[in-house]
Formats: structure tokens, sequence, C-alpha cells
């Protein structure tokens, strides 16, 4: 069996925009190298001054080197045939594989990767990295940071694992059933086999035990392996950190959601970024003047009376104002999208048929926009929405008092039965904090259940 082992060196401007500047190829039988391919390589963009520092390669060094198309041809002649090996492999497979797909050709090899190997076999190193292992086992490096002086290391330290492997890892990371080759250098896979496939949120953590990412999903083991797959840049400096997965199960798709929402705003971990933002700034409200017609309207939350819904900005505010102009045909001018003016934009255009320009009743004009209002955020009922437990038996649910959310809960079935009231489920629940995400979450629910009821009862037809 012969491997190739790899190191690239590049030019670090994300996985999207990483160039290689060297690739070092050593083809090994498993004792000594019997071939090999090293070359610099014309990144035909910048290197940045902090990577020249770590590598000492330089843009004069690759100014007149051999571009990536000039040495595909080698590489790929070199590695035919072999397993593909790399210290953290997936980093140094995806760019070439990515270079080669620029080229129109699709580049597979089968894969190894000796931080996870190293993982399996010497277990209970304080690091993984190829130099702090290569400093616990005496190997020499003659050129960190250069693709032949790493790709020899690494060749030794292989070397070193398939003589300590006496319980066949190596052929067990080779089988296709595993997914060895596309999990985290630092993910052990018995971590990932014990995930439930069932509905929940799952909390990436790195080496030192802290939450980088939050997500739910409706399979939690189907999603967390989903993330290793994908080729986003922020996916991969994600699973490259990822060292464990823990997850909380929630028995429906609503409260993994609703969970996953106020963990987010908790622990507002490093790789979230939709919904970490900081507290709502911005109220919309609703007044009536003295001709009866009812104004939508926002200002900062605390001069906001009885806000019907919460923003981060008022950008997000008036984007949403605006949807609801168009959705229920709401006049711009009271809706305070156009201010200071006698008439909206549609009268200068002619094309207004609404009440500023007195063609229709305030009545008419009313009804609209108490639909609009009812459209937004959950009212101010009191609200338990049920949803199966996590067990056989439980009941899950997400309480709303007064239109404002209060958390989530689970209870036996029989406990369920003696409720009446949903200011009693309040003991019950585990108090979370009320926000637009979790309005939004809620309304969009409870909008969807409308419609599925709607349609069951033939008031509405797709």
């Amino acid at each position: 069996m012969l491997y190739a082992v790899v190191d690239i060196e590049t030019t670090g401007n994300g996985y999207k925009g990483q160039k290689i500047t060297e690739i070092s190829a050593l083809i090994f039988d498993g004792k000594k190298i019997v071939d090999e391919f090293t070359s610099l390589v014309n990144p035909e963009q910048n290197i940045p001054t902090f990577i020249t520092n770590l590598t000492g390669i330089t843009n004069a060094m690759v100014r007149n080197a051999p571009k990536f198309y000039e040495v595909a041809k080698k590489i790929e002649e070199i590695t035919k045939g072999t397993i593909f090996v790399a210290h953290n492999v997936n980093f140094d497979y995806n760019i070439i594989q990515a270079e080669f797909k620029s080229l129109g050709y699709d580049f597979k090899r089968k894969k190894l990767c000796t931080v996870r190997l190293t993982r399996k076999i010497i277990p209970g190193l304080p690091s993984y990295s190829l130099g702090n292992i290569c400093s616990g086992e005496n190997i020499p490096i003659n050129g960190r940071h250069r693709a032949k002086g790493d790709a020899e290391a690494t060749v030794e330290l292989f070397r070193r694992l398939l003589e300590r492997d006496d319980n066949f890892t190596i052929n067990s990371f080779l089988n296709p059933r595993s997914r060895q080759a596309t999990l985290p250098p630092l993910l052990d896979k018995i971590v990932v086999d014990k995930l439930p496939e069932t509905f929940g949120v799952y909390y990436f953590k790195n080496l030192a035990k802290e939450v980088i990412y939050v997500g739910k999903a409706n399979n939690i083991k189907q999603r967390v392996i989903s993330h290793f797959y994908d080729k986003k840049k922020k996916e991969q400096t994600m699973c490259l950190e990822t060292a464990d997965v823990s997850f909380t199960k929630t028995g429906s798709e609503l409260l993994a959601l609703l969970l996953e929402s106020s963990e987010i705003k908790h622990i507002y971990p490093k790789f979230n970024r939709a919904q970490r933002r900081a507290g709502e700034a911005v109220g919309l409200f609703s007044y009536e003047d003295q001709k009866g017609i009812i104004h939508l309207a926002y200002n900062r939350l605390k001069l906001a009376p009885n806000a019907i819904m919460k923003y981060y900005s008022v950008a997000e505010c008036r984007t949403h104002l605006e949807s609801l102009c168009a959705e229920f045909e709401l006049c711009p001018k009271y809706c305070h999208l156009q201010t200071n003016v006698s008439s909206c934009f549609h009268y200068q255009l002619k094309e207004c048929k609404g009440i500023c320009c007195d063609k229709e009743t305030v009545e008419n004009y009313n009804v609209r926009v108490r639909e609009a209002i009812k459209s937004v955020g959950i009212g101010a009922e009191n609200l338990v929405i049920k949803e199966k437990g996590r067990i056989k038996n439980e009941v899950g649910f997400a309480l709303i008092l007064d239109g404002i959310y209060k958390g989530i809960g689970y209870l036996d079935a029989s406990q369920d039965e003696v409720l009446k009231t949903p200011e009693e489920y309040q003991f019950f629940v585990a108090p979370k904090k009320d926000n637009r995400d979790v309005q939004r979450i809620i309304a969009s629910y409870l909008k969807k259940k409308e419609k599925l009821k709607a349609l069951e009862n033939g008031e509405i037809s797709i």
C-alpha cells in the first residue's frame, strides 16, 4: 500500500480565497519514501506579511514559481492510487481539491488524518499539533512551516503510528462506512456515534470545553454530521476547533427553536452570528388620531407605549413595516414611513386608492390595520402551546402570558390533565427571556398552524 504524505503552505486568506504557495508530496510505502514532489507555487495573489513571517515564503520567492495549473498534472500522477495522508487532512485535501476544481478536474483520494490517528493510538497528549507531537516523540522538523519539512516530520510520525497500531486502527479508519476522514481532527468518533436521532439542540465545544456554536435539529446526529461536509469558510474553521459535541433533547422542532434562541443569547457562542445581537432598541406601536385613523409608528423602546413588536434597530423595524404596508395595503404616511408630507408617495404617482386620498372610509382602512397588527407577534393573550415531550407520556410546552414568552417546560401527561389555566403552567416552566427572535418563532408557528387548520377545514386551498 502506498501513501502520499502531503503538506501545503498557503496565503491564509480563508478557505475560499486561500491559495497554495508551496506543496510537498512524499510517497511512502510504510517503511521508506519511494518518490517525492516538492515545489513553490505562484498563488497569483499577495502573500500577507503575517504569513511570510510564519513560513518565510515571500512574494519574491514565488514570483517566478510555477502556477498551480503547471504542477497539477504532476500532483495528480504522483498521488494516483495512493492514500492521501496529512496532519489535519481535511485542511490540505480541501484546498488542493479546490485548486483542481478551479481547473475543471475532480480530485478524489482516500484520506487519513495523522491528528485523528495519533489521538487514537497515542491518547492523552496535552496537544496534537504537529510541533508538540514531534517534540514529545523526538522527531526533528527540518524547516517548520515549510511544506517539505512538515511533510518529512509527518512521514516519520506516520511510520511510528503504523508500528504501534496493534488494534488495526488505520484499517478501521479506511473503512468506507467509517466517517473518520470527514470528522474534525479533535473530535472522537464515539461522541458522534452516541448522538441521538431526534429533535433537540446541540453544542459544539472546543478543547477548553467552551461552547463555540449552538444549533437546533430535527435529527441531532444527522445535522451535526452535515456540518463536517460543509465547504463554507465559517463551517470549516468551526469544525477545526470542535473537540466535543453535547446535546439537549426537546421533543419537538418548536421547542428546539426556542431553546436554541435563548441559549445563543445566554452563551453568546463565537460562531453564532444571526441571533447573538444585543437587546432590542426599537418598538412598534399603534395609536388612533383625532379622525379615528389607526397609525403604526415606532420609537425607542422606552418611548414606545405597549410595543406590538420589538426590534434590534430602526432599519429592521422599517423593513418590517414596509412589508406590512405592502401586504395589507396600508398608507406609508400613516405608518410613519413618510414624514412631513400632506399625502403619501402613491398619491404623487397618482396610484393612491387609499385613505389619505379619501378613496376609502376610516372604518375600512382600520380593518386592514388591525389585521396587520394581528399578524405581528403573538398578541396579548395567555397561551400554552403543547408539543410532544422527550419521552413517552410526557408533554412539552411553551408558555405565553399577556403576550410575553415565559419559557418552555415538560410535564407528565397525567399532570397536564390536571392543569386548567395557562397561569398554572408557570410553575413548571424553565424561565426564559422574551425577545424579538422568540416572538418571531412563535408567531411563525401559530400562523403555520392556523393555515394548516384552515386547509383541513376546507376554508382555503393551495
